[in-house]
């Protein structure tokens, strides 16, 4: 493992041994954990930067955003279909939240 020397503010050190001593640890334990917590939060905004920006891209392409369109239009239809058919169970005094299979 790599030693690093930081220097942190009194109110953080403060902080630091408060929880060391709180959750029963050393204070290079929870500076291991809140740096490690840090660096996977950032890969993860990182991430999702990533893909909005390719989202926004992609959105940016009218071909894209029309079978985009076509695509939610479609599934759209299968809901309705799906509404109508539980509508219709309803109707015949059939529950469709009941487990049939059991």
């Amino acid at each position: 493992m790599v030693n690093i020397s930081v220097r942190l503010p009194p109110e953080i050190e403060l902080g630091l041994a408060e929880e060391a001593r709180l959750t029963d640890r050393n204070r290079s334990d929870v500076v291991r954990e809140a740096v490690s917590e840090y660096l996977t939060q950032q890969q993860r905004k990182r991430a999702i930067n990533e893909y909005a920006d390719e989202m926004r891209r992609a959105y940016a392409d009218p071909e894209y955003a029309d079978e985009m369109r076509r695509i939610q239009q479609d599934f759209d239809a299968v809901d309705n279909s799906l509404e109508l058919i539980e509508i219709e169970e309803r109707a015949a005094g059939i529950d469709p939240d009941e487990k049939w299979w059991e």
